[in-house]
């Protein structure tokens, strides 16, 4: 039984409920008050249960990992447990909150999104070097069955050196260019999720030249 942080909807959003991806760089004091209500009125839910009810927001962290001016993109394989996500392309690794993200350390809370965010890098890929890692923006999709009940906190991972997937027969991943990134975006025909889709035009932004 797998228990996931969850807001209330009615929590997290005001009268205006966004769609798509919400940079910090265009929209600092909006993304920050999302990703601080997602952190301050979360509380853990059965996932079963959670996944069946739009009023509650799962939250997301959701690492795009950059290394010079390529973009990893990962693809699942259908040895995976979500079958939504079999054969599909992405640009994030990353996964729900679980309890074990939420523990208190001797020196204080630990905030939940982001070790979360890191957990999810050490248990899908082996990289040799986290040279920055920083939150970008949030990310919102209602217009299908599993965006409902999910919201994204974006974060972007500058590394260098080796990047390698732990499970191969899970998983499988490679670096391509900004362009080549764009082009499999803007492709109807490419098996790139939704979250992925919304994200790569204002991620350029967000990389080197």
């Amino acid at each position: 039984m797998e228990f996931v942080w969850v807001v209330k909807r009615a929590d997290l959003f005001d009268l205006h409920t966004p769609h798509g991806f919400m940079s910090l760089a265009t929209a600092r004091d909006e993304v920050e008050r999302y990703v601080a209500r997602a952190r301050e009125r979360g509380f853990f839910v059965e996932r079963r249960h959670a996944e069946q009810d739009s009023s509650l927001k799962q939250i997301i962290p959701y690492n795009v990992l950059v290394r010079g001016t390529d973009v990893l993109l990962l693809q699942r394989s259908k040895k995976g447990g979500d079958a939504r996500l079999f054969d599909k392309l992405s640009i994030g690794a990353g996964g729900h909150v679980n309890p074990e993200d939420s523990a208190t350390p001797a020196s204080g809370a630990t905030d939940p999104i982001a070790a979360c965010a890191r957990r999810e890098l050490d248990e899908e890929l082996v990289i040799e070097r986290v040279a920055s890692f920083d939150p970008i923006g949030i990310i919102n999709d209602d217009t299908n069955a599993v965006g409902s009940v999910h919201f994204g906190v974006v974060h972007v991972a500058r590394v260098t050196g080796d990047v390698r997937v732990r499970e191969t027969e899970l998983l499988s991943a490679r670096f391509v260019g900004q362009d080549e990134l764009e082009r499999l975006a803007a492709d109807s025909s490419v098996n790139l999720e939704t979250w992925s889709r919304l994200i790569v035009p204002s991620l350029r932004a967000h990389l080197p030249s």
